[in-house]
């Protein structure tokens, strides 16, 4: 007989996001990687994404946040992601 498997959570670490950083930005990813339609309009047409918001709600973006979103051409969200983080860790 095979005893049965039981998983133990033993990671204790809480995360949290940088200082001076909205949770707006996790948001915006967050709506962009579960809904293809949002990712590729925030790709696209990041002003009006941005505007829209997802599942009627928008982000709480500081207006440096909107702005470097905006500013950014990418093709694709990982290079988004990248860009953006490039931007911050120079910021922070």
């Amino acid at each position: 007989m095979i005893a049965p498997f039981t998983y133990q959570n033993t990671i204790s670490k809480q995360f949290t996001s940088r200082p001076g950083v909205s949770s707006g930005l996790s948001q915006v990813f967050a709506a962009a990687v579960v809904n293809q339609q949002f990712c590729d309009m925030l790709l696209q047409d990041p002003t009006i994404a941005l505007q829209k918001g997802y599942l009627g709600q928008t982000f709480p973006l500081s207006r440096e946040e909107q702005d470097l979103i905006i500013s950014i051409q990418a093709s694709s969200l990982a290079e988004l992601a990248k860009q953006v983080n490039r931007t911050l860790i120079g910021i922070y």
